[in-house]
């Protein structure tokens, strides 16, 4: 929560000065009138200031969700956002129609996107949100091909019985390889590398390191 407290010759402009100082829409603002202005004696003599106290209550949900909407209005994109709950945190799903300019190279513009509208969100969050994005359900396919592939390359490192090594991925796709190819006996993933070139090497369990 932030708040500033103003004054100025009428109600209205207290309250004008200190949204401006907070930098925060009226409408999502609760406002306290702390003293009412007086014109004093013959309107000048002890007149007084009116005296605001003016309060905003962070939303990062709905901080993130507008600053998103901006972009793809800024973008010519004609798309809207939907949000919901997910095992996560909150899921923001774009719907539309011809959204591979959100998306990108292997989801490269739907991931930065999704890191600005983090860092918008939780500015002055009181607690973290954490923020997924996703379009034309692209995370759901994006895991299922990199399972497929981590299901392929294991069986060619049993096959071969050397390690493998895939090329680099973000962390979240990593995330996904490491998790699906935990639940085997047979093969072990490690990750090497520095960002952002770090990479996923499959290896035979016995051969591990």
């Amino acid at each position: 929560m932030k708040k500033a407290v103003a004054t100025a010759k009428t109600i209205d402009d207290a309250v004008q000065k200190a949204l401006l100082e907070l930098g925060v829409p009226r409408e999502r603002a609760t406002i306290q009138v702390l003293e009412e202005p007086s014109r004093g004696l013959f309107g000048l003599i002890g007149a007084k200031d009116a005296k605001v106290q003016v309060e905003f209550h962070f939303d990062p949900v709905a901080q993130g969700r507008d600053f998103l909407q901006d972009v793809l209005s800024n973008m010519k994109v004609n798309a809207k956002v939907e949000t919901r709950t997910n095992e996560e945190g909150m899921l923001f799903d774009i719907q539309g129609t011809n959204l591979g300019i959100i998306i990108g190279r292997r989801g490269q513009t739907l991931d930065s996107l999704q890191y600005l509208v983090n860092v918008v969100a939780n500015r002055h969050a009181d607690k973290h949100v954490r923020i997924t994005l996703d379009a034309e359900n692209y995370r759901l396919r994006r895991k299922e091909t990199l399972e497929q592939l981590a299901d392929r390359v294991a069986k060619k490192a049993l096959s071969t019985k050397r390690d493998v090594r895939l090329e680099p991925m973000s962390a979240a796709e990593r995330k996904v390889i490491h998790a699906f190819l935990q639940k085997r006996a047979d093969v072990v993933t490690f990750s090497e590398g520095d960002e952002p070139n770090r990479y996923i090497v499959i290896a035979p369990k016995e051969a591990s390191r």
